[in-house]
């Protein structure tokens, strides 16, 4: 695996913005990580981005019902948004290589405030998923800042770093859930969505005042940068690795969140949106397991967290099964799956971060890419094994997925063990 390097030097980029670049030395970092006050904005802006996402999924038993939906139709509200997150992290994620990465955060944020004023203003499903899916289309602001934290750090920080962003990350999509519920039972599922409009406004103003600025050095055209981007994915083999174990685990958590909602509203349960949106907090356990990651990723020990999230990944579904009865049951089901997905991720980012640093936001592009593929996949195949199977489908359907999670990390640990020129960490 190359070794990590520090961001490009001013020299890299001629334009104004490259003095910007030179800058973030002195204004975004203080001893080799970003500044606590500059790390903290990111962490935020990265979970409220990635909030925009996943509001939706404790509501879904709503807006079907208020839109006169199928259970199946109403999971594609989340896939929607997916589908979308995964157009942007091709088309929009590569220019962080390229513009000036303070500008294009806050337009994306900007725009996506807009998007979510959409959403709450669709009167049909149709307005409603082309609402979701621009929401997901700009808000791949949360992994243009993921790699922008990276560049501000260096080498031996970089995955403290991470993990201390993906803390926020990991709370957006949980809290969301939480949020979403309480403010959807107290004034209905649209006001969650204006109330998330009202507060990107706010974050694009503090952004612009915080953020330095930074440009990268890619030196390349949009065509050329889009290209170099999947070539990327065939020259590394680290990274073709990884964005598979990624792709699996997303899948595995879209399952889950996806098809919750169907559970607990169901006749059995009768949960509100409130009650469905609190189980997000037993979720919160994953910016734990982010945090540790992270300084285990430095630590070199990438090898032990891929194991154990693996099989932490494979053993949530059996509680997850147990747990369509015995609330305690779900509840320790959806930790470990946390746990897990979110302990194989920061991992898999730390190593990735580390292959090409001129590359940063082509590699992320490459990897979120391949992990929202998964995420949608899992959200609609959640959908269809609900309808068919009930419950009992969904969590045969995820523990499918885990278990070639665990099948995908064992091939990767024996090749990178038969290949000398790169050591089993890498992979």
């Amino acid at each position: 695996m190359a070794s990590s390097a520090t961001p490009p030097p001013p020299a890299a980029s001629p334009s104004p913005a490259g003095t910007g670049a030179a800058r973030t030395a002195e204004v975004g970092t203080e001893h080799g990580a970003p500044r606590r006050g500059t790390l903290l904005v990111m962490s935020v802006a990265v979970g409220m981005c990635v909030a925009a996402n996943y509001y939706a999924q404790p509501l879904l038993d709503t807006i079907a019902d208020d839109l006169r939906l199928s259970p199946a139709a109403a999971s594609l509200v989340v896939t929607s948004a997916q589908v979308g997150y995964v157009l942007g992290l091709v088309f929009l994620l590569p220019l962080g290589d390229l513009w000036e990465r303070r500008r294009l955060v806050c337009g994306l944020s900007l725009a996506t405030a807009f998007s979510l004023a959409l959403t709450a203003l669709a009167p049909n499903t149709a307005l409603l998923l082309a609402g979701t899916a621009l929401t997901g289309l700009l808000s791949v602001t949360a992994q243009i800042l993921v790699p922008f934290a990276a560049d501000l750090a260096a080498p031996e920080h970089r995955g403290r770093t991470v993990g201390t962003v993906m803390t926020g990350l990991v709370l957006g999509m949980l809290l969301a859930r939480t949020a979403s519920g309480a403010l959807a039972s107290a004034a209905g599922w649209r006001t969650v969505y204006w109330v998330a409009a009202a507060a990107m406004l706010a974050l694009t103003a503090t952004l612009h005042r915080v953020l330095p600025r930074y440009r990268g050095g890619a030196g390349l055209r949009y065509g050329q940068l889009l290209r170099s981007t999947a070539r990327l994915l065939a020259e590394e083999p680290a990274l073709r690795a990884r964005s598979a174990i990624g792709m699996l685990a997303f899948a595995c958590f879209s399952v889950l969140w996806t098809a919750l909602a169907f559970l607990l509203s169901d006749p059995e349960h009768g949960w509100t949106d409130a009650q469905i949106g609190l189980l997000g907090l037993a979720g919160a356990a994953g910016a734990v397991a982010a945090q540790a990651a992270g300084r285990l990723a430095d630590r070199g020990r990438t090898t032990l967290t891929t194991a154990a999230g693996a099989l932490l990944l494979l053993a949530s579904w059996w509680a997850l099964a147990v747990g369509a009865h015995v609330l305690a049951a779900l509840i320790l089901g959806i930790v470990l799956l946390d746990l897990a997905h979110q302990g194989v991720h920061i991992t898999n980012q730390s190593l990735i971060y580390a292959l090409r640093p001129e590359a940063r936001g082509r590699i992320t592009s490459a990897y979120m890419t391949c992990y929202f593929l998964g995420g949608a996949a899992g959200s609609a195949l959640a959908g269809t094994a609900h309808a068919y199977a009930g419950w009992n489908g969904v969590c045969t359907a995820g523990a499918a997925l885990a278990l070639l999670l665990c099948l995908v990390w064992a091939i990767t640990v024996r090749q990178g063990r038969r290949s000398p020129a790169k050591p089993p960490s890498a992979c």
